[in-house]
């Protein structure tokens, strides 16, 4: 077992900084890159990674010119570091927070398509009360986040999913419901219609999220329950993609009429009998950080 001796304040807080370069290493697989993440010269994190190594008497990394693996002895350390690092991270937010401070970091989900929450002007308004937290936006789909909720990776989320489908495995809210509307580019023969019915659309070809995906699921669900069949020749997570293969007229979409410029080559119309989704709020109930609760408090005095 790799033991430390006692440290005093300034000890400590080195060898807390040591762990930290331990970490990035590990992580970045790349010396140069951890001291870019870390802000510090190579030199310097290399002579701090050395020094630790002597003092507990084991190499943490075997190197190369172009390669960087934890050793056996460094793998073991790894999950320590990790673990004494995030005591130390919580101890400081919690401390602060007694006191009245919100600090620490805050990681939130946002799926492309989000309507419900007008996340720019919240975040101002979060960042004027709260300027000391670090926040860090994630782009992807809502079966992702879910799972990064229930990791402790993500704090809150974003997430929209077909119409009576409940969030799984976290806390959450309903932000909104809706149903979606037909994307047309406008020489669609359609584009010039207020209202047509889902069957209008059954020789059309589509972009769509990726299949298995929540904001996909939405559309195969109101196709298969009109018993028909729907060609998505395009699959792409980017809502900017999906328009600009409308604009084009390379195919169609369901989309949440909120985010669709104002643009003279797309046209909106309402569909009868197609996919409809709500929009959540989701987060962990399991001791979410100060910073979240914040958040969480915010959103719940704009709700």
């Amino acid at each position: 077992m790799l033991r430390m001796a006692p440290m005093n304040c300034d000890h400590g807080r080195m060898e807390l900084q040591q762990m930290r370069y331990v970490i990035a290493i590990a992580e970045e697989q790349s010396f140069t890159r951890a001291a870019e993440r870390c802000f510090v010269v190579q030199s310097a994190l290399s002579h701090q990674v050395k020094s630790l190594e002597r003092e507990l008497g084991a190499p943490l990394f075997a190197r190369t010119s172009r390669r960087v693996e934890l050793t056996a002895a460094g793998t073991a350390f790894l999950a320590e570091a990790r673990a004494s690092v995030e005591a130390a991270e919580r101890a400081a937010i919690v401390a602060a927070a007694a006191s009245g401070r919100v600090i620490g970091d805050l990681t939130i989900g946002v799926i492309p398509t989000t309507a419900a929450v007008d996340l720019p002007a919240t975040l101002r308004a979060f960042r004027s009360a709260h300027p000391e937290v670090r926040i860090r936006l994630r782009g992807g789909s809502s079966d992702e986040f879910m799972s990064a909720i229930v990791s402790g990776t993500m704090d809150v989320a974003v997430l929209g999913l077909p119409d009576g489908v409940a969030p799984q495995r976290v806390a959450s809210r309903e932000l909104s419901r809706e149903r979606l509307v037909a994307v047309l580019g406008s020489e669609h023969p359609l584009a010039h219609r207020r209202r047509i019915a889902i069957a209008d659309l059954a020789d059309d070809t589509f972009a769509d999220f990726p299949e298995g995906t929540p904001g996909r699921t939405q559309s195969d669900l109101a196709f298969a329950a009109a018993g028909i069949p729907r060609e998505v020749m395009f699959e792409a997570i980017s809502t900017d993609l999906i328009l600009g293969l409308i604009r084009q007229n390379l195919a169609i979409a369901f989309l949440s009429a909120a985010i669709v410029p104002d643009d003279p080559a797309l046209r909106t119309v309402r569909v009868v009998g197609g996919p409809a989704r709500a929009e959540h709020l989701a987060w962990s109930a399991f001791n979410p950080s100060p910073a979240a609760q914040a958040f969480l408090e915010l959103l719940e005095q704009d709700a």
